[in-house]
């Protein structure tokens, strides 16, 4: 098979879709891998380190998609990549669907399959491919949210550890997920008075034992969330439906009862955010600000450390990407059922329930395709 790797080109997106390491496995397992000339840089990969592991370098994404077989990526295919997509081609690439119909349209009028690596489960009910960066967007979340209390960004001033005499940032994490633990844990350890809002009380007995006294946990309630919010120096939104857009758990109406200056930062932008008022904004120009409260709304934060990000996502999806030129997709999503759950699109049909119910749009089961 052979296996593309185009430069990521949306704004300030330094990952890539494949490691040389990736590359080489790959090439060892007999399938040719076209890399495109500088897509690696942003993560400190050059070129002559493909060449390498075996690889091609190519001049341009255009030859590219116009002869790989599957095009492996980090971030959703941006309007111009999606043009370049065609019927039977394979994209594996995180996608994002639910709140982006524009995108959803184009994939499907492209007649690719698109198998999304943030809807790949695993045995224990996990996000196998989603866990590495959720893991590093929760560890930033607490440090962007420090930046963006910084008086100079617009925040309150708080500092988020205080100092002797004075006390620490009030930090309330919705969601205690993969992103939520990690961003609890990174607040804490600055110091932070931190509490995780959850709605499983399993989990919230699994964090208390794992971690207590390190944070507080708070059963989410409308009423809870509200209160906590409302002292709140910082918020982050910690929240995940896999597949589906994120529910709006905070409402403008509520950016009223918090501190002038506090923060929120919306990790799940992604997904469309769990703020009322959330946008997604980039790298360049992060945070903006709406009736007195600083948003940051990152929708690739992964991205501003390129590096440990392309590596931990790259071993998480190489053993899948084999198996997909190993096998071809089909025999691969019939061998695995929680790869199968990656299936997006195929066809011109989309195939992921959740995307579904958010853009209202039929879904055929991806188990009728893999079995036609």
């Amino acid at each position: 098979m052979k296996i593309g790797c185009p430069k990521e080109i949306k704004p300030q997106e330094f990952r890539v879709g494949m490691t040389p390491n990736a590359a080489g496995e790959a090439v060892a397992h007999g399938h040719e891998v076209i890399v495109e000339t500088g897509a690696g840089r942003g993560a400190g990969f050059e070129d002559a380190d493909y060449i390498a592991a075996g690889a091609h370098i190519l001049d341009s994404a255009d030859e590219i998609f116009a002869i790989a077989d599957m095009i492996v990526k980090v971030k959703e295919p941006q309007a111009v990549e999606r043009a370049m997509l065609r019927e039977g081609q394979l994209l594996f690439t995180y996608l994002h669907l639910a709140p982006d119909p524009d995108q959803t349209r184009d994939l499907l009028a492209s007649g690719c399959t698109a198998i999304a690596y943030e809807t790949v489960t695993d045995a224990a009910g996990g996000l196998p491919l989603l866990a590495p960066m959720s893991e590093v967007a929760g560890k930033l979340a607490p440090q962007v949210g420090a930046w963006t209390l910084q008086k100079a960004n617009g925040g309150r001033g708080v500092l988020m550890g205080g100092v002797p005499g004075v006390g620490p940032a009030k930090v309330a994490v919705i969601g205690g997920g993969v992103v939520g633990t990690h961003a609890a844990r990174v607040a804490a350890g600055m110091g932070a008075d931190v509490t995780v809002l959850d709605r499983s009380l399993p989990r919230m007995r699994y964090l208390d034992d794992v971690f207590g006294g390190v944070f507080k946990t708070s059963f989410a309630s409308a009423g809870n969330t509200a209160e906590l919010v409302a002292q709140a120096d910082l918020v982050i939104g910690a929240v995940l439906i896999p597949g589906a857009a994120a529910p709006k758990l905070v409402t403008r109406a509520q950016l009223s009862t918090m501190k002038p200056g506090a923060a929120i930062v919306d990790v799940a932008i992604d997904q469309g955010g769990c703020f009322e008022t959330s946008k997604a904004t980039t790298h360049q120009d992060p945070i903006y600000e709406v009736d007195g409260i600083m948003h940051y709304c990152v929708a690739n934060m992964p991205g501003a450390v390129a590096r440990t990000s392309t590596i931990a996502l790259g071993n998480a999806t190489m053993p899948f990407l084999l198996a997909l030129a190993d096998k071809g997709w089909k025999q691969a999503c019939t061998d695995d059922p929680h790869l199968l759950a990656g299936l997006n699109v195929h066809a011109g049909q989309l195939t992921n329930y959740a995307v579904g119910r958010a853009l209202g749009i039929d879904v055929l089961s991806p188990s009728v395709i893999v079995k036609g």
